[in-house]
């Protein structure tokens, strides 16, 4: 309860601020008086409040109710964090030119922009990144890692492992996208499927159908799933159920080791730190169990080394962090975790892969993050 509230305080301050600064630039840009002044804040205070309302309405059953504030909601989330990133660099650019004033004591009337034009400008820059990036958003890349290890048994052919993270299933992300997941992953032609974290974000329209879809997926070794933060928001028990039914084992602390060698190990998201199950293993304990001459991979949601755990794993799987999702997040999310994106070696012989994630979160868009698929081929280098 103590989390949730938190998370409730710091959503609203956060959020609340956002519409604040943007009504400022709003009122400041475009002149507007007090009755238009009064439905802009009345709007602004409706979009603050709409995934809110969203989780309430889909929890109780209204589900074109809580797909229309999704959509509405999370869009307008998108233009208003673009539009004040955009005011925000005027603002920058406006405050350097006040310090080469003071410094010179000549007023730059030419390059200094109004609050008219910065306004409009940043509208206009937030309507233009948005459509770019809900094309982005759309546009599934298959990435490809090649991890070459003398752990695999002699004349075992190479190992694809296909992985998707933060797909985020829900109101806004549904089948046209995971159609596109789905193809990408067959393109690939992996022996095993792996999703580290947060394949739903809450209630699906037609969830036997997305379940289906990824059920149809062939892998001959099989599918493994974890945690991510959200399958404990979204309801843990309907997540598990879903991922179940959609053909995934799930390893929360537990390990699975293929016919060709390979282990693939598992463990909750941090989230859940309250809620294990009986046979879950800590990290730690989990790793250090296996013999160190078989290759292991860890899945693990959130892209966070346990020092403990390094050298007793050869590869790990994480996401989370939608490498920003929309620039420029992305640079806050440098400043979160170390490693964000992309494959890092880690000494010891482990190794970390960082998911830029396969759905959205949210916005339904991407600017400067594109969606991916990864393909991660491990080749023994005895064969």
């Amino acid at each position: 309860m103590r989390g949730l509230i938190a998370f409730i305080v710091i959503y609203f301050s956060i959020y609340g601020g956002v519409h604040y600064y943007a009504f400022v630039k709003l009122k400041r840009g475009l002149g507007f008086n007090t009755w238009i002044g009064v439905a802009v804040a009345l709007f602004m205070g409706l979009m603050i409040l709409a995934p809110v309302l969203m989780r309430m309405g889909e929890r109780n059953g209204h589900d074109y109710l809580a797909t229309g504030l999704a959509y509405v909601g999370f869009f307008w989330m998108g233009f208003v964090f673009l539009f004040i990133s955009s005011a925000f660099g005027f603002d920058i650019y406006r405050g350097f030119l006040a310090i080469i004033r003071f410094i010179t004591q000549k007023y730059l009337l030419a390059v200094t922009p109004t609050d008219a034009f910065s306004c409009m400008a940043s509208m206009l820059i937030a309507c233009l990144v948005m459509a770019y990036g809900f094309v982005e958003a759309n546009t599934i890349r298959l990435e490809s890692v090649v991890i070459r290890t003398a752990k695999l048994p002699e004349n075992v052919d190479p190992i694809r492992i296909a992985q998707i993270s933060d797909v985020h299933l829900g109101l806004v992300v549904g089948e046209n996208r995971l159609r596109r997941i789905r193809d990408q992953i067959n393109k690939a032609k992996p022996h095993v499927l792996v999703s580290t974290g947060d394949l739903v974000d809450g209630k699906m329209i037609d969830s036997d159908r997305l379940a289906t879809m990824l059920r149809s997926i062939q892998t001959p070794l099989g599918k493994y799933a974890v945690t991510g933060n959200h399958e404990f928001y979204a309801g843990l028990q309907a997540a598990l159920d879903f991922t179940l039914k959609a053909g995934f084992v799930y390893l929360r602390g537990q390990t699975h080791r293929l016919p060709n060698g390979i282990t693939i190990a598992g463990v909750d998201d941090p989230t859940g730190r309250f809620q294990p199950p009986p046979e879950a293993l800590p990290e730690h304990r989990l790793l250090s169990d296996l013999p160190d001459d078989q290759f292991t991979v860890l899945l693990k949601h959130q892209p966070v080394v346990a020092a403990n755990s390094l050298g007793h794993f050869d590869l790990q799987l994480s996401g989370h962090t939608h490498n920003g999702q929309i620039f420029p997040f992305g640079l806050l999310v440098k400043l979160a975790y170390k490693i964000n994106s992309g494959f890092t070696n880690l000494g010891k012989g482990s190794a970390v892969y960082v998911s830029r994630g396969t759905g959205t979160w949210g916005p339904p868009v991407r600017f400067l993050a594109p969606p991916e698929v990864t393909l991660i081929e491990i080749i023994g280098t005895q064969s």
